[in-house]
C-alpha cells in the first residue's frame, strides 16, 4: 500500500509539471538585465545549498562505512568542535557571501542610466493602463520596449494592490495605491515575454495577464513615431459605419480612441486595438470570433469584468468588430 501511494504520489507530480511546462515562462531563461542577476543569485545560492548537501551526505556515508573503531574509540572530532564549524563559522561565511552578492545586485540594478525609456504602468481592474509620458501613445495589456536600453516602469494601482511581474525580464514590484514604485531594467533579447500579476487582487486575478514586446532599437522607433499620429479614417463601409456605432453608443462613454469622440477613461483606449495579439489581458485571443462574445457578453469570458453586455444587433457587433481591427 505505502509503495501504490508513493507512485500515485510521483505520478501526480509529473502531470502536474508537464501541465506547467509550457505555460510558465522560466525564470532561469533571462532575456533582462535584473532578470539575470536574480538567475545569478539563484545559481549561487543552488551551488552552495548542493555544496552542503554533499558535504553531509559524504560524513554520513563515511561514518556508517567506517563505523567504531576496534580499540573501543570512535575517532570523533569533537561535540564542540562540530557545532562551532557546522553551526556557526560555515553558515555565517555563506549567509555572507549571499549578503554580500545580494546587496551588490540590488544596489547595480536600481542605479538610474541616462538616455532611459519612460513607461508608466497603472494597474486597474482587472488590466493594465500603459502609457509613454512626453508621447500620445497609450495603449493597454502590451508593452513595447527597445532591446539594450535601460527602462524605468512607473508603477501605480488605482484600486488595490497588484504586483507587476515578468520573470524573464525582471522581478516583481508591487503597485500600491498612493505610492509610485519605479523598476528599472534593460532587456537585452527581441521578443514577446508573458507578464502575470503576482499579488491576488480580486476574482479576476488569474487573468490579469500581459506581454512584453521587446523591438529592435529600430523597430520600437518606428513604431513609436506611427502610434503619435491620429488613427487614419476607417476604410470601407462596414468599418465606417462601426466607428459611427461605436461613438454612439456606450463604448464611447468607458474607451477613448485618439481622434473621435470616444474619450472615455473607465476601460482601455482602443487607439491601436487592432495590433494587440488578446482580449481582456490575455483572457483569449484577438480574434473576431472571441471579440463577437466580449462585445455581446464579456462575462461570459471573464467572470467579474468591468465590461457590461452591449446590446447591438448582429450587423453592428460586426460593424464595430471592422471598425477595430483597423485600428493599428
Amino acid at each position: 500500500m505505502r509503495s501504490t501511494r508513493v507512485a500515485v504520489v510521483v505520478l501526480a507530480t509529473a502531470v502536474v509539471a508537464a501541465g506547467c511546462g509550457d505555460k510558465s515562462p522560466s525564470m532561469l531563461k533571462t532575456h533582462g538585465s535584473e532578470a539575470s542577476r536574480i538567475a545569478g543569485i539563484w545559481w549561487l545560492m543552488f551551488g552552495l545549498g548542493a555544496g552542503v548537501y554533499a558535504v553531509v551526505a559524504f560524513f554520513i556515508v563515511w561514518a556508517i562505512v567506517r563505523g567504531r573503531r576496534a580499540d573501543g574509540g570512535d575517532g570523533r572530532v569533537s561535540d564542540n568542535m562540530w557545532i562551532v564549524w557546522g553551526g556557526v563559522v560555515v553558515p555565517v561565511l555563506i549567509l555572507g557571501v549571499l549578503a554580500v552578492v545580494t546587496v551588490q545586485a540590488t544596489t547595480d540594478l536600481r542605479k538610474p542610466e541616462a538616455g532611459a525609456l519612460q513607461v508608466e504602468v497603472v494597474g486597474k481592474r482587472w488590466w493594465w493602463q500603459v502609457g509613454y509620458p512626453g508621447t500620445s501613445v497609450t495603449t493597454a495589456n502590451e508593452i513595447r520596449l527597445p532591446a539594450g536600453r535601460q527602462v524605468e516602469i512607473g508603477l501605480d494601482s488605482d484600486n488595490v494592490v497588484h504586483s507587476f511581474w515578468v520573470p524573464q525580464l525582471a522581478g516583481k514590484l508591487d503597485l500600491i495605491p498612493g505610492q509610485h514604485n519605479i523598476l528599472r531594467f534593460t532587456p537585452r533579447t527581441p521578443g514577446t515575454y508573458i507578464g502575470e500579476c503576482a499579488e491576488f487582487c480580486g476574482v479576476e486575478h488569474a487573468r490579469m495577464g500581459f506581454v512584453v514586446i521587446v523591438q529592435t532599437t529600430t523597430d520600437f522607433d518606428r513604431w513609436m513615431t506611427r502610434h503619435q499620429l491620429t488613427p487614419s479614417s476607417p476604410d470601407g463601409e462596414s468599418a465606417i459605419e462601426g466607428e459611427v456605432t461605436l461613438v454612439t453608443q456606450a463604448c464611447a462613454g468607458c474607451h477613448a480612441i485618439r481622434g473621435t469622440p470616444a474619450q472615455g477613461t473607465v476601460g482601455p483606449d482602443l487607439t491601436d486595438f487592432g495590433e494587440r495579439t488578446t482580449i481582456g489581458a490575455r483572457t483569449v485571443p484577438n480574434t473576431p470570433e472571441n471579440l463577437a462574445k466580449w462585445i455581446v457578453d464579456a462575462q461570459s469570458l471573464k467572470p467579474g469584468a468591468l465590461m457590461p453586455p452591449m446590446p447591438m444587433s448582429d450587423r453592428e457587433v460586426k460593424n464595430v468588430i471592422a471598425y477595430l481591427e483597423g485600428l493599428k
